[in-house]
């Protein structure tokens, strides 16, 4: 019980800190009749790029674009970050860069293993698309469902899309790419293998999937307690002063520490909920049923994504309330 009490504390000090960050009006607008993504690069900062997505759920409206790319032009080549939905966002974001850059493009990589990190690397065939190893083998895996799955979600948007993995293994390591050192970082929680790319040249620290700005986050592939400590690990990374720019794979650009506060408020929230709910014996019926703080209630997939996460997960906390204690504990 004290345990409990000390995380509903932490729950509560974070849900005090964190802040809301504002969300720009949608730049593009998709058109559903010609299928264009109508991307619109956004420079954030020098040879630094972003194509926003919508803050939403994946819908016919929005092509299921709720994805940030982007890509940085380092005067010795183009590193293009994300590669979207479908077959049709990677043409267009390439087209998209082309329109912006002469200089070739080095590498494409994926920083984690979800359908709209990588389902556009059709378009990139001929160019080196990277992810780490445990993505890809995540990617080669799951591939197939992605697809079912986004062809039912996406409709006519998917049209010629398949599954294509990332096709090199890339290792944690710095890259010097003309005046810009990219710094590839591996990290875990929101899935097994989350790739974080700092630019110490401009300060823009990529975070991927392991945090969400005004959007309830996805867990299919979630290690809430690796997640929680990498969270620990981008706070000392934005606070050490080398991080200008947070740029999430969902959710508004932005700087300092709202986005890390607002995803470890929610992630503490869930776990703590479904923690107390077992312990008292609900069904999840009745845990689906429970309000959601107010601090939550405006964030974007709410309340789809939140159901999605309880409908996986709660059963396993059950299972343990259920299992009793540990022996000697």
């Amino acid at each position: 019980m004290k345990r409990l009490l000390c995380v509903a504390a932490c729950v509560l000090s974070a849900a005090v800190q964190a802040q809301a960050i504002p969300v720009p009006p949608p730049v593009s607008k998709p058109d559903a009749a010609t299928f264009n993504y109508d991307l619109r690069p956004r420079q954030i900062a020098e040879g630094t790029w972003v194509i926003e997505g919508a803050v939403a759920d994946f819908s016919r409206a929005n092509g299921c674009n709720i994805i940030n790319t982007a890509f940085i032009t380092t005067g010795a080549g183009v590193v293009v970050i994300n590669t979207g939905p479908s077959r049709l966002y990677g043409e267009q974001q390439r087209r998209a860069i082309e329109r912006l850059t002469r200089e070739p493009v080095q590498r494409v990589l994926s920083l984690n293993l979800h359908p709209d990190y990588f389902f556009g690397n059709q378009a990139w065939a001929d160019r080196p698309t990277q992810a780490l190893p445990g993505s890809i083998a995540g990617m080669q895996a799951e591939g197939g469902a992605y697809a079912d799955n986004l062809y039912r979600l996406c409709g006519d948007w998917m049209r010629g899309t398949e599954s294509s993995p990332a096709r090199e293994s890339v290792p944690p390591q710095t890259l010097p790419l003309g005046q810009h050192r990219l710094e590839l970082m591996r990290l875990q929680g929101h899935t097994a293998d989350d790739l974080v790319l700092l630019d110490h040249h401009t300060g823009v620290l990529f975070v991927g999937g392991l945090v969400f700005a005004e959007r309830v986050p996805t867990t299919p592939h979630a290690d809430f307690e690796r997640w929680l400590a990498s969270l620990d690990v981008l706070e000392q990374l934005i606070t050490s002063g080398r991080v200008k720019t947070v740029v999430p794979s969902h959710g508004p650009v932005h700087s300092g520490l709202a986005g890390v506060r607002q995803t470890r408020d929610w992630l503490r929230w869930l776990t703590v909920l479904m923690q107390t709910s077992a312990e008292r014996g609900l069904d999840l019926g009745e845990v689906l049923r429970t309000p959601v703080p107010e601090r939550f209630a405006r964030w974007a997939a709410q309340p789809a994504e939140l159901h999605r996460s309880l409908s996986q997960w709660y059963p396993r906390y059950e299972q343990r309330a259920l299992a009793g204690p540990a022996p000697g504990r």
